[in-house]
């Protein structure tokens, strides 16, 4: 939700007028508050068709990826930031994107700092990417932040893409058998049912099954949506919990292959995002706390902050590291060697380019053993119908 608002900078006592998105007009002004600005007025911004427009269009991955390239290549071109931003949201496509880039172009015209400006908006851009800007303005760096920002967010959405994209097949192929399987019980069955029942032979267990499942589906489809849709409400519900997530992730890394596949992912993300941290200038506790925020398995998560807090108690990373099953030997070494040279950032390029690899051979690997599976299932698909109804339908009518 949007609010206009007009404050009142107390460093410098400029008035400002501008945008600020929020769940609850207290918490705009506590935003506001929290960037050294006392609120003048404030209230939720009016919508025209041109707002409905904005507000129902989405900000994607590869939105962010351009919006940081472009700033990046414009600011290393040593193009003001205001006019950079101005020129970006003239080019932008995504109206709810052009919106918010104008809005902060404006803010900083008015004294607003890059980052709090950009923290005005945190359903568009993370913590991460916030403390990374704060991390350039602080040090001097931010055409380098920016190029070292760009460069990350490319390579998560490459790495994102890749996975989708070896994703759909096995999706789609699932997806089918399922909607044939439904089909075949709700239709087709029921009439090669009919003439074993008429018979009044004594039918086999695998075929008295299958005549209830076509029955129910038939007859009871409400209740079998009802129950897929209560199922997934509930899944949706345990996983919102703390140790339903977190018994979640343990599961899902002890799946043969995808859990390797999985482990993989959460260590280049780590890699890529500590380092581009470190490299801002970002102390390593305050670096390892905003890893954490990037990371979405639980394990991996709570390995990183039992690293940060490891070393705010005098430790080191490897160390802690090393005490966990779940984290990658290579990369517990690799950060001992990082920190015993003073090479960290170089060693954290090389653990990503390694595991990146590592993903793509795997993706590979899934790849070709999707065939075989699908032949699989197609086989205990026939095989079951075969059992189940044609054997049955066979013996009937030799018996006749």
């Amino acid at each position: 939700m949007l609010y206009k608002y007009r404050a009142k900078n107390i460093d410098t006592g400029k008035l400002l007028d501008g945008l600020v998105e929020a769940e609850t007009e207290m918490i705009a002004g506590q935003m506001l508050e929290e960037q050294g600005m006392t609120v003048l007025f404030l209230e939720k911004k009016k919508k025209g068709l041109k707002d409905l427009n904005v507000q129902f269009n989405t900000i994607n991955a590869k939105d962010l990826v351009i919006f940081s390239r472009q700033l990046s290549v414009l600011i290393s071109a040593e193009v003001r930031l205001v006019e950079a931003l101005g020129d970006i949201a003239k080019q932008t496509e995504n109206p709810k994107l052009k919106t918010i880039i104008s809005e902060i172009a404006h803010d900083i015209e008015n004294g607003v700092r890059f980052s709090d400006g950009l923290a005005q908006y945190p359903k568009v851009f993370s913590n991460y990417f916030i403390n990374i800007i704060k991390s350039g303005e602080a040090s001097g760096r931010l055409q380098e932040v920016l190029l070292n920002l760009a460069d990350q967010l490319e390579k998560d959405y490459d790495l994102r893409a890749k996975i989708k994209g070896a994703m759909i097949y096995p999706g789609f192929i699932v997806g089918t058998l399922i909607v044939i399987g439904t089909l075949m019980m709700i239709f087709v069955v029921p009439r090669m049912t009919e003439m074993l029942i008429e018979s009044g032979a004594k039918l086999p267990l695998p075929t008295r099954i299958l005549i209830g499942l076509s029955s129910f589906l038939v007859n009871y489809w409400w209740l079998a949506v009802l129950i897929v849709i209560a199922v997934v409400l509930l899944i949706k519900s345990v996983l919102k919990t703390y140790r339903g997530k977190k018994f979640f992730d343990i599961m899902i890394l002890k799946v043969p292959i995808f859990g390797t596949l999985f482990q993989y992912i959460n260590v280049v993300k780590f890699s890529n995002g500590f380092k581009t941290l470190t490299l801002g200038g970002v102390e390593v506790v305050q670096s390892l706390s905003i890893s954490a925020l990037m990371i979405d398995n639980t394990v991996y998560k709570e390995a990183i902050l039992q690293a940060k807090d490891n070393v705010e108690e005098g430790g080191n990373i490897s160390s802690s590291f090393e005490k966990s099953d779940q984290i990658p030997k290579m990369l517990s070494q690799m950060m001992a060697t990082g920190e015993e040279t003073g090479k960290m950032e170089d060693v954290l390029e090389k653990l990503s380019n390694f595991y990146t690899r590592e993903i793509d051979n795997l993706l590979k690997n899934i790849m070709s053993l999707i065939e075989p599976i699908v032949m699989i299932l197609l086989g205990v698909a026939v095989l079951v119908m075969f059992v189940a109804i044609l054997l049955p339908m066979y013996q009937t009518t030799m018996s006749i």
